[in-house]
């Protein structure tokens, strides 16, 4: 969201709607009934922050230079794409090729854009500390590597009269400040160094809600429904590897995370589980049968789905709350023995021998508490499971490389209502084979390949 402040697409979306785009860099669009091309008309009062113009030739050196030195998804944009032409001083059009689907169009005009004079291509992938140029309402004021980096608003602004853009852009100044621990942060908040905290432990905002600025007023504490489906946190397994790769032993290990008891001693029992990527919205699959495209659409795929998730039963076990439910454990260790593990001396043993042992990667104190508890629920039927921390610029190395076993966190698994092109790039083939996307777990799967373009070619996209 900050690096809007910066760069700016050729038009945006309106957070209230599912899929609306307005007028910003580009004042128009004319887009073909079938969708296979699309003619931005640039505003021609739209301006870098330097003052000089926003040009095609800009729009042209953006998708040339994500293209060869952009991370996913900006470097495969032009893979759908036949054609990238300048039309006039003021536009550009795209023509698709059959790899574009119905949402794709919007997809480009959503494509941040950045100055051909100010970036140089041959060094467009490596880091700097120098302020970049943008189009955007506010300049890159200050850079203090690992501790803040300042926005200052530009009174000079060319868009803050587009009407997509009036009653935004409020503040002077926007500072982004760095913690090394939620601790750190805290207290900063507790002083007033920082003006949000955005904690979302109940226990942990009860408890830490008592300080002078919280009595006297100046702190609110507020919680709200978005009305959009969740942030999805749990663990998330590398599949690429050969120790995950069996959907029965992943079930297995899904069994052995006890929510009923963290949740009732960590979380004063005020969570309530998450079933599905689009939960408490209509599109939530939980509690609803497949309907007859569905059913249609995965009949290649015979048993690629669960029974239970094809008729809407599915739903995660439920421990008594105790963590020493052995029923629970009872169940996950027999499907492990079904795909021949079993247990010796205590350890637990692959089926070619080998001690069954991984290890999750943490970045902070609240994901090292949730991997202790899941460790000490599988060491109780032999498997051995390692704690690494590491701070944020190493985990997200490692993501990009897909160097790692598990991890904790929400990373890319925010969803809209009106889900798209991103679905692609976390659960895809492709995806799991393209380094720096956002399929993290490594899915590859014919089904899944299946769903996402359906969906997004139909016409109600």
């Amino acid at each position: 969201i900050f690096g809007n402040l910066v760069f700016e697409p050729l038009m945006p979306r309106n957070a209230d709607e599912a899929f609306t785009l307005y007028g910003l860099l580009a004042d128009s669009a004319d887009m073909d009934p079938e969708r296979k091309s699309i003619e931005f008309h640039l505003n021609p009062k739209a301006k870098w922050s330097d003052g000089q113009p926003v040009t095609p030739e800009d729009v042209l050196f953006s998708y040339d230079v994500y293209t060869e030195k952009g991370r996913p998804p900006y470097s495969d944009r032009m893979a759908r794409v036949a054609k990238l032409e300048k039309t006039g001083d003021h536009s550009v059009r795209f023509t698709f090729n059959d790899k574009a689907d119905r949402e794709f169009p919007l997809i480009i005009a959503l494509t941040p854009i950045i100055p051909k004079h100010a970036f140089d291509k041959e060094t467009f992938d490596r880091t700097t500390l120098k302020p970049v140029i943008g189009s955007g309402p506010y300049r890159i004021a200050q850079v203090q590597p690992g501790q803040r980096i300042v926005f200052k608003r530009n009174p000079d602004y060319w868009g803050k009269d587009v009407p997509a853009k009036r009653g935004f852009d409020n503040y002077d100044q926007i500072t982004i400040e760095y913690f090394l621990n939620a601790n750190a942060k805290l207290e900063a908040f507790k002083k007033g160094l920082c003006a949000i905290d955005d904690d979302s432990d109940p226990v942990k905002r009860e408890r830490d809600l008592d300080f002078p600025a919280f009595h006297k007023g100046d702190v609110v504490a507020e919680t709200f429904d978005t009305g959009i489906p969740p942030v999805v946190t749990g663990f998330l397994f590398n599949t690429r590897l050969p120790k995950f790769a069996n959907p029965v032993v992943r079930r297995a290990l899904g069994m052995l995370y006890d929510f009923e008891w963290a949740n009732k001693n960590l979380f004063g029992g005020k969570y309530t589980r998450t079933m599905s990527y689009w939960q408490n919205s209509e599109l939530s699959a939980i509690g609803h049968p497949a309907d007859d495209r569905e059913k249609a659409l995965l009949a290649p795929y015979p048993g690629r789905v669960p029974a239970d998730v094809m008729d809407g039963t599915w739903r995660p076990p439920v421990t008594d709350g105790s963590g020493q439910d052995r029923r629970v454990l009872k169940a996950a260790f027999d499907l492990l023995k079904s795909v021949g593990y079993h247990v010796q001396n205590g350890t637990m043993l692959d089926p070619e021998g080998k001690p069954f042992s991984f290890e999750i990667l943490t970045a902070s104190q609240d994901e090292e508490r949730l991997a202790g508890i899941y460790q000490r629920t599988l060491e109780k039927i032999g498997i051995d499971l390692t704690i690494r921390s590491l701070d944020g610029d190493q985990i997200q190395s490692r993501k990009q490389r897909f160097d790692f076993e598990v991890l904790i966190g929400s990373s890319g698994f925010n969803n809209s209502l009106s889900p798209g092109i991103e679905q692609s790039g976390r659960w895809s083939s492709a995806a799991a084979r393209t380094e720096g996307s956002f399929n993290l777990a490594g899915v590859a799967d014919p089904a899944v390949d299946a769903a996402t373009p359906a969906r997004l070619n139909e016409p109600s996209v």
